[in-house]
């Protein structure tokens, strides 16, 4: 068997997520379906796993995946094989051969997720499918303020979207950056790895705080109270598009 590392790009604005749903479309279910068309090999034969789950309407500039395959082809071939049957929205970057124990989700170490924001006069017209805009300016200092209270380890409980969510919500934050560029805001987020919705409620979070509706000093209150409820809501999901994944 050879183990290849995909890296993808995609748009997920007509998608219901990464992971494959039975009569939905979905960016997994398109890969599935390239490879079938591609080298002719049943579905039940291979398993394409992706480093994470993105939701529904979430994008990505480089995902990672990997795919065993009874075969050896050659990379870039297979690349451009594989293209040619994926949608306008879906391109394969690269194609790598990988080690056998290679695992995309278990052996990435951190990923990186932006969310852009527009809250200028001006709302934007070509990019307007990836961000979110806003009717009024935010308080970027304000902003920055919580934001470093929510970087470090914490249980993020307060931040999952998923309230059955039963294993660990203990999660590493190390890196959370608020930059200002062509009146576009950029909300960066790289940690070891997110609960479900996790970046979308920090980000509603941080909007909250932006329009002083949540103090920036009760971030540490609001963790510690383990509570979906004390937290912001969930920002829409057209404005995140995961970066990078580490490993």
């Amino acid at each position: 068997m050879t183990n290849y590392k995909l890296t993808i790009q995609y748009d997920g604005t007509r998608y219901f997520g990464w992971e494959h749903q039975p009569d939905k479309e979905t960016i997994q279910g398109k890969l599935e379906d390239a490879f079938e068309k591609t080298l002719n090999i049943p579905k039940s034969e291979y398993k394409i796993i992706g480093a994470g789950r993105t939701d529904a309407g979430v994008h990505a500039l480089e995902m990672t995946a990997n795919v065993l395959l009874d075969a050896e082809l050659p990379e870039n071939s297979l690349r451009d094989k594989l293209n040619l049957n994926l949608p306008s929205d879906i391109a394969i970057l690269s194609v790598k051969i990988a080690s056998e124990r290679f695992h995309a989700r278990y052996n990435a170490v951190g990923k990186t997720y932006d969310y852009t924001i527009s809250d200028g006069p001006i709302k934007p017209i070509f990019n307007r499918k990836y961000v979110t805009i806003l009717d009024k300016q935010l308080d970027t200092d304000a902003m920055k303020i919580a934001a470093g209270y929510l970087e470090g380890k914490h249980d993020y409980k307060a931040f999952c979207g998923n309230s059955h969510f039963k294993k660990s919500s203990v999660r590493i934050v190390d890196r959370i950056t608020i930059s200002r560029k062509n009146g576009l805001l950029t909300l960066s987020f790289h940690g070891t790895g997110f609960l479900q919705n996790m970046v979308r409620i920090m980000v509603g979070t941080l909007i909250e705080v932006g329009y002083h509706r949540i103090d920036p000093e009760s971030i540490p209150e609001i963790i510690d109270s383990l509570d979906r409820k004390k937290a912001g809501p969930t920002a829409p999901a057209k404005g995140l598009c995961l970066r990078k994944v580490d490993y």
